[in-house]
């Protein structure tokens, strides 16, 4: 079987021997790079939640703020915390796992009191040095993105497994259960320049060079024995490669790169399209399950 390792997201269990599961994207918002995935009402909130799950999400990630690497869209943390507070409260009945994309462990014990189950911190547990505890305190799940403020000349996916290795370090030094962490590469946050607290910065190669080494290694990061999950949905890199410009001209380019995401031992893909992703994923893994790797597995 591809993957390596499961996690227990709420009730939902990822990772080898279960399907890539499929996590929603809904940004509170509306300085987030791609306007699509914007919904600041109760009531839009609520239908675009309801729309995910029917077309298909297991997972439904929220956040109250940007943190595309490359915009300065940092907003208060009392308006991030009103946001998410909002979105939990109109969405208290909806039957699905709820994450809160967040770097701030104010908002994170916020979200968890009202309804998440699963913080998505894409600093990796080292932006804010009271997320790890309030993640274990409320016995939550954890998603962990890469991050590294250093330079360093080694490959990109060796300084992945560094950085990764690192926030799992973090993580048990906390008392979080390993099994309900899952890890992300970060995608699209690695950068020669940048701004925000997700920012990561290389000068090893192009950022778009950077995301294709990888994705193409992802299976790499096996050794972690961790769930991976992968967010490609939409981002600058794909638009560098395709030579499209805006977000909205993306979702071919998305498609292609979540199918091989999941070829490489993807088990968790975030997306902005529920419905397109899903068939692009189900595809993929029906291949990935023939291929030579899950043969000597079985």
């Amino acid at each position: 079987m591809v993957g390596a390792g499961t996690a227990k997201f709420g009730p939902l269990s990822l990772g080898a021997g279960f399907p890539v599961r499929i996590m929603a994207v809904i940004n509170l918002s509306p300085e987030s790079f791609y306007g699509g995935s914007v919904a600041t009402t109760p009531g839009e909130i609520s239908a675009r939640v309801r729309r995910a799950v029917e077309d298909g999400a297991d997972i439904v990630d929220i956040g109250g703020m940007s943190t595309a690497p490359y915009l300065k869209s940092e907003v208060p943390e009392e308006v991030e915390t009103a946001r998410v507070r909002d979105a939990l409260e109109a969405i208290a009945d909806a039957k699905v796992t709820i994450s809160v994309d967040t770097l701030r462990s104010a908002v994170a014990e916020v979200a968890l009191n009202h309804g998440a189950s699963v913080i998505n911190d894409v600093s990796g547990l080292k932006n804010d040095p009271r997320m790890a505890g309030v993640v274990k305190d409320h016995g939550a799940s954890l998603l962990a993105m890469a991050h590294s403020s250093r330079l360093s000349s080694s490959r990109p996916i060796l300084q992945i497994r560094r950085a990764l290795k690192e926030s799992m370090r973090i993580a048990e030094s906390a008392g979080i259960d390993v099994q309900r962490i899952a890890l992300d590469p970060g995608i699209g946050f690695f950068k020669d320049e940048g701004a925000g607290r997700a920012f990561s910065p290389q000068r090893l190669m192009s950022w778009e060079e950077w995301d294709c080494d990888v994705l193409a290694n992802l299976m790499t990061l096996e050794t972690l024995q961790r769930p991976l999950c992968i967010g490609v949905s939409r981002k600058s890199f794909l638009g560098k490669i395709a030579k499209v410009k805006t977000p909205a001209e993306r979702l071919s380019a998305s498609l292609a790169a979540t199918a091989i995401a999941v070829m490489n031992g993807a088990d968790l893909i975030r997306t902005h399209d529920v419905s397109e992703t899903l068939q692009a994923v189900r595809v993929a893994e029906a291949i990935r399950r023939r291929g030579p790797r899950a043969t000597r597995a079985s």
